[in-house]
């Protein structure tokens, strides 16, 4: 009996020293975290050079505060009619290879149940053939707290930046330019039934330099994320446009996604984050890192639809 008690006793303490070691080797593991590689200055990657921008700043800060090392996957997002941001960063994580997505847009779209059971990865650092040969099984997103507000902002060239914008209506008179397909486009257009209609150009994305066109005094005015000014500017020291402290109604938060099937991840990442923030940390690193810094704001999750959005 006491030797069958004895048994029972060890396979106990067996148990306790396994879990144990689970604990420890989950708390020595790296934090995976996928970056877009071309989103500056949130994040930026070339081939051969160390990543930079607030997102890298910040992931390693978070991972800081967790005792973990950080590991980042770079990927490329391509701009085309069959690209989902969603399925994306859903097959990175659901592939394993990482275990957050940074600088995701919390939207209520961008959060849905997947329609498809199965996604093609984006390009990443790393990726072989089969890699953008197969799909991926899907599973289901969980944002974080988010750490940044992204705006869209009105930008003004050199002969219109000392006009005073405070609506989109005091761009009548301008030469305006815009990148087809884009909500900035939709926006504008729709804008006062059209009224400004017969005062916007057109430029295709991808093919035409839409800041660098403004800068150059072939337009005065376009409506694009803060995110792409404070990049331009970090490139173009010397260039002429200018702010216009504008902002569009509706922008949206930026934070983490992870899967719904890693709950105790993303809780500690949202204790890590508020810590971060109430340090007054994202905002210095934001500085730092060139990026113009919107603290999140209400509602979290941006649920308006693209008719409520042209509305406001």
């Amino acid at each position: 009996m006491r030797g069958a008690l004895a048994l029972i006793h060890a396979g106990a303490m067996l148990v306790v020293l396994v879990a144990g070691a689970g604990t420890a080797a989950a708390a020595d593991a790296a934090l995976k975290v996928c970056l877009n590689e071309d989103l500056p200055p949130l994040s930026l990657h070339h081939r051969g050079k160390p990543g930079s921008g607030f997102d890298v700043a910040l992931a390693e800060d978070v991972a800081k505060e967790l005792g973990r090392p950080l590991q980042i996957q770079w990927f490329e997002s391509k701009l085309d009619e069959d690209s989902s941001p969603a399925l994306e960063a859903n097959a990175l994580l659901s592939a394993g290879h990482c275990a957050l997505v940074g600088s995701y847009v919390l939207t209520k779209d961008s959060l849905v149940v997947p329609g498809v059971k199965t996604a093609k990865l984006p390009d990443f650092a790393g990726a072989t053939i089969d890699d953008r040969k197969r799909r991926v099984p899907l599973g289901v997103l969980t944002p974080s707290r988010p750490y940044v507000y992204s705006a869209l902002t009105i930008v003004l060239g050199a002969k219109a930046r000392d006009r005073h914008v405070a609506d989109i209506g005091d761009l009548a008179g301008l030469r305006i330019a815009i990148e087809s397909g884009t909500l900035g486009d939709a926006i504008l257009m729709n804008f006062g039934n059209g009224r400004l209609i017969d005062s916007i150009t057109h430029l295709v994305p991808g093919r035409s330099h839409l800041l660098g066109s403004l800068d150059r005094g072939e337009y005065d005015a376009t409506l694009v994320d803060l995110r792409r000014l404070d990049a331009y500017r970090a490139a173009h020291p010397d260039g002429k446009l200018a702010a216009s402290g504008y902002y569009y109604p509706v922008g949206a938060n930026r934070g983490y996604v992870g899967l719904a099937s890693d709950p105790a991840l993303l809780d500690d990442v949202n204790k890590a984050l508020a810590s971060l923030q109430a340090k007054g940390t994202i905002a210095e690193l934001a500085q730092a890192a060139g990026l113009t810094y919107l603290a999140p704001r209400e509602p979290i999750i941006r649920g308006e639809t693209l008719p409520q959005i042209l509305q406001k």
